[in-house]
C-alpha cells in the first residue's frame, strides 16, 4: 500500500468517526489540492451546515462533498424543483447537470440571490434534489471564451478528473528527502523586459512560476531547455504558476506541455479564461504573418484542461512542502502576486508578477501584507530613476484634451493598447467623460480581442472595483454597454471603410507595442493624416515598432512601401498597470512584514539596477539584480 492509500485509509476512519451514521460515506479521494468524499447521503450531508466545516477543520484539509451519481433526482425534475426554491428575481437563464460530479451548474444574473445568506438556499438545493449546486454569474455580455472554456473542460471531465487525482497524490504524498532547502532559478526576465520564468526549488518539488515571451523579440524563449536550470526537462516540473494572462507572462505556458509537461497549473479563473483567449490569438498573429507557430491550438487546450484554479487569499498545498497563496496585484483582471510558504515554516518567497500599487479605474491596489515573506521577487518595469508617471487624473484630463482636440478637427484618436486591462480602463474612463459632458460624444471603435477581453471582464465582475460591480450589475448603468462602443467587425475592409470617414472617434487596437495585429493596420491607415493623435497608454519595450516611434521615428516600411507618419504622437503613462518607480518603492515600503531580499526583475538592466540601489540605502534591504540562468539560495 502506497503512503497516499495509507493515508486516505486514515482520513477515511476520521471521517467515519465524525460523521452520523445514518450517513453512507462510498469513497475518499484527492483531486488536485482537495479532498472529496463521495456520499449515498447528501441531503444528510447538507442538512448539518457545519459537518463540512468541522471536518476540514478536524483534517486540515480543503473538502468537497460530492453525491453517488444513483442517488441524484432525474435531471429534468431537479431542475423543477431548483427553480421552485428560488426567489423569482434570481435571474437564472441556464442550468446544467454534471452527472460524474453529482454538480449542478446554475447560470444566474443575481448569484447572490441563489446563494443564500451563508450558503442557505445552496445547502437547500442539495437537500431537496442531492445535486450540489455551483453558481456562476451571467454575464451582461456574453463571452464565447468562458463559455467555450466551460463547455471543453465539461467534455473533458473524465480526462480532467484522472489528472485532477493523479496532482492529488502527487501533492499529498510523503516527502522523498531529508534535506530542506530553497532556490530560486532565472530563466528569462531579467534584466530585460519580458520573458518572465523562474523556478523554486526544494529539495523535494520543482515550480515554475509564468513562462512568456519577449515583447518583438517573437524567436526569444525562457531557458526552457538547460538541463541545470530546469533538470531533465519540463517533465520534471511539479506544478506552474501563472501571475496573469499577458503574453509577457503566459504565451509558452502551452509549449511546456509539447516537451512533456503533464502537471498542473494554478491561477485564478480570469486567468485561465484569458490564457486561452490570448494564446489562441497569439498562434493566429502567427499564422498572419507568416511565422512559424510556437505551438498548435491542441497545446492551449492541454494548457487550459490542466488549469486548476485559486481564489485570492485561500491557502492551497501544491506540494508535500509547499503551500501557495495568490493574493490580488491590482495590474489586470484577476492578476495575483504569488506567495509560497515553504516547508514547516522553513522558509516563505513571494513573486509580485505584475503590479500597480495604487488603486485605478478598475482595481484595488497590489496586496503586500502577508503571515511571512523573507524573500520578495520584484517586478521592475518603471524602476529607473526618472521612471514617476503623472496622477491618473492628470492623465485623463489629458486624454479629455487629446479627444477633444480631435472632436474640433473631426479627427481621430488612435490609442494603440493591451486588449486585456487598459482597454476597459480607458472604455470606463470614456464612458464617464462622454456622459458628463466633459468631451463631445463620438464613435470608440473596439478591434481586435478588445470586445471579447471587455465581456471576459463582465463575466468575473467580483474581481473588479466595489463601484464598478455595482454599475456592471445594473444593465442601465455599466460603462461597458453605452452605445458609442462599437467593435470592429469584417477585418482590414471594416478598417479601411471607417479611417476613410470624415468624423471624429477613438480606436482602440491591440497590440499595445505596434508589433503586429489591428494596431499595424491601423497605424497604415491613418499615419499620414496629421489630424491622427496616434497616443501610447502603455510600456513600449526596447526593440519594438512603438518605442521607435516614441522616439521619434517619422516613417513606416509595409511591403516595401515608405509611409510617412504624418500623425501627431502623445504618450499619457499615467494608464499603465504597472507601479512607477514611486509606487514600487511604496509598495516595498509599506510591505508587512518587510522581506529581509528583494530579487528585482522584469525591467531593463538600468531599470533593475537603479531600483535595486534605491531599496538597499533607503530600507537597508539586501538586493540583487540577477542575469538569467542565475540560482539564488536562501536555506
Amino acid at each position: 500500500m502506497s503512503t497516499v492509500d495509507k493515508q486516505l485509509e486514515d482520513v477515511r476512519a476520521t471521517i467515519d468517526e465524525e460523521v452520523p451514521n445514518r450517513i453512507t460515506i462510498s469513497d475518499v479521494t484527492y483531486e488536485g489540492p482537495e479532498l472529496v468524499i463521495y456520499t449515498r447521503d447528501p441531503k444528510e450531508f447538507a442538512s448539518d451546515g457545519d459537518l463540512v466545516r468541522r471536518l476540514a477543520s478536524k483534517l486540515r484539509k480543503r473538502i468537497t462533498v460530492r453525491p453517488d451519481p444513483d442517488v441524484l433526482t432525474h435531471p429534468d425534475t431537479a431542475e423543477d424543483e431548483i427553480l421552485a426554491l428560488l426567489p423569482d428575481d434570481a435571474g437564472v437563464s441556464d442550468m446544467e447537470f454534471l452527472a460524474d460530479t453529482g454538480e449542478v451548474l446554475i447560470k444566474a444574473e443575481k448569484p447572490g440571490r441563489v446563494i443564500g445568506r451563508r450558503g442557505e438556499t445552496l445547502r437547500e438545493i442539495t437537500k431537496a434534489v442531492g445535486w450540489t449546486p455551483d453558481v456562476v454569474r451571467t454575464p451582461p455580455i456574453e463571452s464565447p471564451t468562458v463559455s467555450n472554456v466551460r463547455s471543453f473542460l465539461t467534455q473533458e471531465r473524465d480526462d480532467r478528473r484522472d489528472i485532477l487525482e493523479r496532482v492529488g497524490r502527487q501533492i499529498h504524498r510523503d516527502p522523498m528527502s531529508k534535506e530542506e532547502w530553497v532556490r530560486v532559478t532565472t530563466l528569462g526576465g531579467c534584466r530585460e523586459v519580458g520573458r518572465a520564468a523562474y523556478v523554486i526549488s526544494t529539495a523535494d518539488t520543482r515550480i515554475l512560476v509564468d513562462c512568456g515571451d519577449k515583447p518583438g523579440e517573437r524567436t526569444e524563449q525562457p531557458y526552457l531547455d538547460v538541463p541545470e536550470a530546469i533538470g531533465s526537462g519540463a517533465s520534471s516540473l511539479d506544478a506552474v504558476v501563472l501571475t496573469h494572462a499577458h503574453l509577457d507572462h503566459s504565451a509558452l505556458v502551452p509549449l511546456l506541455f509539447e516537451h512533456g509537461y503533464d502537471g498542473p497549473v494554478y491561477c485564478t479563473e480570469p486567468t485561465r479564461d484569458l490564457l486561452g483567449l490570448l494564446t489562441l490569438d497569439y498562434i493566429g498573429r502567427a499564422d498572419s504573418a507568416g511565422r512559424k507557430r510556437p505551438y498548435e491550438t491542441e497545446m492551449v487546450r492541454e494548457a487550459v484542461k490542466h488549469c486548476i484554479t485559486l481564489e485570492y487569499g485561500d491557502v492551497t498545498d501544491i506540494a508535500p512542502d509547499v503551500k501557495l497563496t495568490l493574493h490580488s496585484a491590482g495590474h489586470v483582471l484577476g492578476s495575483s502576486v504569488v506567495h509560497f510558504h515553504i516547508g514547516d515554516g522553513l522558509y516563505n518567497v513571494a513573486f509580485s508578477g505584475d503590479i500597480h500599487y495604487d488603486s485605478t479605474r478598475l482595481f484595488d491596489g497590489a496586496v503586500n501584507e502577508f503571515p511571512r515573506v523573507e524573500t520578495l521577487v520584484l517586478e521592475s518595469t518603471y524602476g529607473g530613476r526618472n521612471d514617476y508617471q503623472t496622477d491618473q487624473d492628470d492623465s485623463e484630463r489629458k486624454l479629455k484634451r487629446l479627444v477633444s482636440d480631435a472632436a474640433d478637427a473631426d479627427g481621430t484618436v488612435f490609442v494603440p493598447v493591451h486588449a486585456v486591462g487598459r482597454a476597459q480602463e480607458l472604455m470606463v474612463v470614456l464612458e464617464e467623460a462622454m456622459r458628463d459632458g466633459d468631451v463631445p460624444e463620438m464613435p470608440v471603435y473596439l478591434d481586435g480581442m478588445v470586445w471579447e477581453a471587455t465581456a471576459v471582464h463582465t463575466t468575473y465582475p467580483d474581481y473588479l472595483r466595489d463601484d464598478l460591480q455595482s454599475r456592471i450589475h445594473d444593465a442601465d448603468r455599466n460603462p461597458f454597454l453605452a452605445d458609442q462602443f462599437t467593435p470592429v467587425e469584417g477585418g482590414d475592409e471594416a478598417r479601411e471603410e471607417i479611417a476613410a470617414r470624415d468624423e471624429a472617434s477613438v480606436v482602440l487596437a491591440p497590440p499595445s507595442m505596434l508589433t503586429d495585429g489591428p494596431a499595424r493596420t491601423w497605424l497604415k491607415l491613418l499615419g499620414e493624416d496629421p489630424d491622427t493623435t496616434l497616443t501610447f497608454v502603455d510600456y513600449q519595450a526596447d526593440g519594438t515598432l512603438g518605442k521607435r516611434i516614441q522616439k521619434g521615428r517619422s516613417e513606416l516600411s509595409v511591403d516595401g512601401e515608405t509611409i510617412p507618419l504624418n500623425l501627431r504622437v502623445e504618450t499619457v503613462d499615467g494608464f499603465s498597470g504597472h507601479a512607477d518607480r514611486q509606487g514600487l518603492e511604496n509598495f516595498v515600503k509599506t510591505m508587512h512584514p518587510r522581506p529581509e531580499k528583494v530579487l528585482c526583475v522584469d525591467g531593463s538592466e538600468s531599470a533593475t539596477q537603479d531600483l535595486s540601489s534605491s531599496l538597499y540605502h533607503d530600507y537597508n534591504l539586501r538586493t540583487f539584480t540577477p542575469e538569467n540562468l542565475e540560482t539564488f539560495r536562501f536555506v
